[in-house]
């Protein structure tokens, strides 16, 4: 799998597309502190380390809807294997005007947009969540 990141998001988007309550991804850190970022902003329920049927661990995210429509409206990967996309802390873009987020991963980790602007870093833009 070369875009880890990417699957994970494409895994979320189809499964509030047809509607389930959770969805299973591979684990690994990145994925765990990213969706860390996404529960924090209260666009997912949360998210628990499991093992799949062959005994490899892997995280059961937990989707969050309202009124029966999915929280995360849109999801878009910025920075790609293809393409790298750092920013300085003063370039870290605002997701429609402020009511989205933009995720960063940083020297101090990973965190939203604002975190990083209060923390004064900048970093690689990982993607960005409406």
């Amino acid at each position: 799998m070369n875009d880890p990141i990417g699957d994970m998001l494409t895994r979320i988007r189809n499964g509030q597309l047809r509607g389930k309550s959770t969805v299973s991804s591979p684990a690994s850190k990145l994925r765990g502190w990213v969706l860390d970022v996404l529960a924090d902003e209260g666009y997912i329920r949360g998210y628990e380390k499991t093992t799949d049927s062959d005994g490899h661990p892997a995280l059961e995210i937990s989707l969050k809807y309202y009124e029966g429509t999915p929280v995360i409206r849109e999801v878009k990967r910025v920075s790609k294997p293809g393409r790298r996309v750092y920013m300085a802390v003063n370039d870290i873009p605002t997701v429609r005007q402020g009511l989205g987020v933009s995720i960063v991963s940083t020297s101090k980790g990973v965190m939203s947009d604002a975190n990083a602007r209060a923390n004064n870093v900048g970093g690689e833009v990982l993607c960005t969540v409406f």
